[in-house]
């Protein structure tokens, strides 16, 4: 008895091991997912402008030498009051800028902080994405498995009845044809189970794909826990921050726009050494010091023109959130219309199945007596299986809709 339940505990947690529910998909497919790679990248480069940014306030530190040689010879060469026969230097210089205006700080780090926005905004979009993709193929093996469920089930129950009719057939209660018949229909169920079986393979190996696993080992899909989710508004979603965030972008990028036409002053110097080695070359060792400020005038007119660019990008995104709004609203009305939908449909076809239960279990009791036909018997199991095919394919667009509605509305 102890090694029996050892036995049958050790099959169990087999069972369990093999068994894998949504999450776990999710999981693998968020983890191997090169977009978030990507984002992630994208952030640390966002981050390392921030660091640029800030070292290019810091002194800039150049050290550069040159030589230069203008020979001349019976009059003929350079002047040399121009080339001064040649020279040499070795200097190191230094810049620094001592005024930039804090609205250009103010206006570059702002930029910075809405793509960084951005980016966290798109990883969120990622990852909904692949939940949605996920979500609905899930959903779509498992419809499979339930239809192999009934359709074996279905299987089982004609067997049962095969060694009946056919015990009844060579009793001569029955034709030879009749039975032939229920055992044609037999093979029917057989390939229609093979076919199914074929089916759930492809769609768990393309779940397997998305998910980046390359396990294809079969397992079991349990139904996924899909409830229906408090409905936003569009306002409150991360589909519509995206908008928000491009207006943000973009009124950034506007205000970049004026940075050159701000006045900037920078102090420079050098020193180290810088001779025509005319005379005393050794005495030229020195520095110099300098202040430099820069302002742009006039740079014909292009300051309004790119205002004017970033004016029309505003104008298309406008155009874009309206339209979004406007389709928010009438897939949510659409969706309440499917949901309801699909529950009156249930209920027709539940009370249908139950017609139909009762009709298989009067006809197979006179089936064993020889007092119906095999036609009758047959239809009652053909209509049994269609209500339930369509039980499950109302299943299956429920939790469509609802893994939409998941997507939809992930809150900002």
């Amino acid at each position: 008895m102890r090694f029996l339940a050892l036995l049958l505990f050790c099959f169990s947690a087999s069972l369990q091991a093999q068994e894998r529910n949504l999450d776990f998909y999710l999981r693998a497919a968020l983890e191997k997912a090169p977009a978030f790679r990507d984002l992630r990248n994208q952030a640390a480069l966002n981050r390392q402008d921030s660091l640029l940014l800030r070292a290019s306030l810091r002194p800039q530190v150049t050290a550069g030498s040159a030589a230069n040689f203008a020979p001349t010879y019976k009059g003929f060469g350079y002047d040399p009051a121009l080339s001064n026969g040649g020279f040499f230097n070795a200097l190191v210089s230094v810049n620094q800028p001592v005024f930039v205006p804090k609205q250009n700080l103010a206006d570059q780090y702002q930029a910075l902080a809405v793509q960084n926005q951005s980016l966290q905004n798109n990883a969120r979009l990622t990852e909904q994405d692949i939940r949605r993709s996920i979500g609905a193929q899930y959903i779509t093996a498992y419809g499979t498995t339930q239809q192999l469920a009934f359709n074996r089930e279905a299987l089982e129950l004609l067997r049962r009845e095969d060694v009946v009719l056919k015990r009844l057939t060579e009793q001569n209660i029955y034709r030879q044809t009749d039975y032939l018949t229920f055992l044609a229909t037999i093979h029917q169920q057989e390939t229609t189970i093979r076919k199914l079986e074929i089916q759930y393979q492809d769609e768990f190996a393309t779940l397997n794909y998305l998910s980046g696993l390359t396990d294809t080992t079969a397992v079991t899909l349990p139904a996924p826990d899909f409830q229906l989710p408090p409905l936003l508004t569009a306002e409150n979603t991360i589909f519509y921050r995206q908008y928000a965030l491009d207006s943000l972008q973009i009124r950034a990028n506007d205000q970049l726009i004026d940075i050159p036409y701000r006045p900037t002053v920078s102090v420079f110097g050098d020193a180290g050494f810088n001779s025509s080695l005319q005379s005393q070359g050794w005495k030229n060792i020195g520095f110099s010091v300098g202040i430099g400020a820069t302002i742009l005038l006039y740079d014909g007119d292009q300051s309004r023109l790119r205002h004017q660019k970033t004016a029309l990008l505003e104008n298309t995104r406008l155009g874009y959130r309206d339209f979004f709004l406007q389709q928010y609203q009438q897939e949510i009305a659409q969706t309440r219309q499917q949901l309801a939908a699909l529950d009156q449909l249930d209920a027709s076809v539940y009370t249908q199945l139950e017609t139909v239960r009762a009709l298989i279990e009067a006809n197979g009791r006179l089936l064993r007596t020889g007092d119906t036909r095999v036609v009758d018997y047959l239809m009652a199991i053909g209509n049994q299986l269609n209500a339930r095919n369509q039980l499950t394919l109302n299943q299956i667009n429920r939790l469509q809709i609802l893994n939409q509605l998941h997507f939809r509305n992930a809150p900002n």
